[in-house]
């Protein structure tokens, strides 16, 4: 399996140096990545390093705990597509997912939604599946199955539990076939990788991208 291509290679921690974008940019193109995923205020920069190369520039909205205001994240999208990014991982208010405020979560993506769409751009949306019951499982992929997303994303890898077969073989089963599955948190080695593949998951979001690929022992400790 050529496991590179499924891989969005990831660095968010609130420490991220200049370095690290370009280490994680000249890594993702040498092994042929889908995506790097940075935070907001290195876009542009990693646009401008991974210039004619098929790897595509996503980042986060919200990120990590979901609860900014809609005003908020609408801010960020705004400034990301200024920025020229080309994916955009959003997190789920996971405050109104817990509180069954379902009207909230779908004027959150009603406001969100459509202007990057407009724009030809990814949507992804994290809804941190390993502090939801089954139940809150479910009821989000029947919400954002039918709001035009592109992925439904599995976790922020901030939570105290990250991505497991079970969240995605149960994304598989409640999702439309034309939403996507994002497994992301936690995912250290290629076998794991592999299952949640297996499963059902077309991306995975990763820091240890490149053990990963290589079999390398990893020594990132991001937490993604």
């Amino acid at each position: 399996m050529q496991i590179a291509q499924y891989i969005d290679h990831t660095i968010l921690k609130p420490t991220c140096l200049v370095s690290d974008i370009e280490k994680l940019c000249k890594e993702a193109a040498s092994y042929g990545f889908a995506a790097v995923c940075v935070p907001p205020n290195f876009v542009k920069q990693a646009k401008t390093l991974l210039a004619g190369t098929p790897v595509k520039v996503a980042t986060v909205i919200g990120f990590p705990f979901g609860y900014s205001a809609v005003e908020a994240k609408l801010a960020e999208v705004l400034l990301a597509i200024i920025d020229d990014a080309d994916e955009f991982d959003i997190v789920a208010n996971i405050s109104a997912i817990k509180n069954n405020d379902w009207d909230y979560l779908a004027n959150e993506m009603n406001n969100l939604l459509p202007i990057i769409k407009a724009k030809g751009k990814i949507v992804k949306v994290i809804i941190e599946s390993g502090v939801l019951t089954d139940d809150e499982i479910i009821k989000c992929c029947e919400l954002y199955g039918v709001g035009g997303i592109d992925y439904l994303k599995t976790s922020t890898g901030y939570a105290e539990k990250g991505a497991t077969v079970e969240a995605v073989q149960l994304f598989k089963k409640h999702l439309p076939q034309n939403v996507q599955i994002k497994a992301a948190g936690g995912i250290r080695d290629y076998a794991f990788a592999k299952q949640l593949i297996d499963a059902g998951a077309t991306r995975l979001g990763c820091s240890a991208g490149v053990a990963i690929v290589t079999g390398a022992p990893t020594t990132n400790a991001s937490g993604y």
